[in-house]
């Protein structure tokens, strides 16, 4: 069962089938991992989830687990893994608009350059052949490189993990389809700190701009990578 399923009502039901919504795009034949913002200050720490705030709590730490396998995966694989973080300057300087809407916390266990949140999770740790970046916008697309790597190595296929699926996957998502790459989200390597939010940002791109799957189904794609 996907976990969008238990909201919607047979009128909902309705209105996909007669719209033909979510048929499946599939995987192409060139690859490539997009690592969203697998950073300390997402995820925590075990028992002490108070003192981060902006952590996703257990959600967030199984979902690094099943990051950890793609990640691994594709490395073993040949395929190109790209990593952002998101970091903002310990002044305020760069927050722009999202500092109407959030205050910039004076913390080290946010998103603050140069801050132990700030870095990726140790169990993430790029290969010689992949490559992290910062970002300054929820989209992983949005005033970085990526396009240009993707362009550059002919991929065809972007899949994407990490979080918060309702602001940075969902707009990483949204940028990667607009640029008509074949959009792939394993449902497991993605979290969220608000369920509801996992839930309805997962069938908004199921339903008209990426394949929502399950981890298994990825990882037996990228096996048929192996070298």
């Amino acid at each position: 069962m996907k976990p969008w399923e238990k909201f919607l009502g047979e009128e909902d039901k309705a209105v996909l089938e007669r719209g033909r919504f979510a048929r499946r795009m599939g995987y192409g034949n060139r690859p490539a991992i997009v690592v969203i913002d697998a950073q300390r200050y997402m995820v925590g720490e075990e028992g002490n989830d108070e003192n981060w705030p902006s952590s996703c709590g257990a959600v967030g730490r199984a979902a690094v687990g099943q990051i950890q396998r793609v990640v691994a995966q594709a490395q073993s694989s040949g395929i190109p893994c790209f990593f952002t973080t998101f970091e903002l300057d310990p002044g305020g300087n760069d927050i722009g608009v999202y500092g109407r809407k959030r205050d910039l916390l004076a913390s080290e266990h946010w998103c603050l350059a140069g801050t132990l949140g700030a870095q990726l999770v140790p169990q993430l740790v790029p290969g010689k052949n992949d490559i992290a970046f910062v970002k300054k916008k929820p989209s992983g697309f949005h005033g970085t490189p990526l396009l240009g790597y993707l362009v550059e190595r002919n991929i065809d296929t972007v899949i994407v993990v990490g979080g918060a699926t309702s602001n940075c996957i969902r707009a990483t998502v949204f940028d990667s389809s607009s640029y008509n790459f074949r959009t792939i989200v394993p449902q497991e390597a993605v979290f969220d700190r608000i369920a509801i939010s996992h839930a309805i940002s997962l069938f908004d791109m199921d339903r008209q701009f990426a394949d929502v799957v399950s981890i298994e189904d990825v990882m037996a794609y990228l096996k048929g990578f192996e070298k």
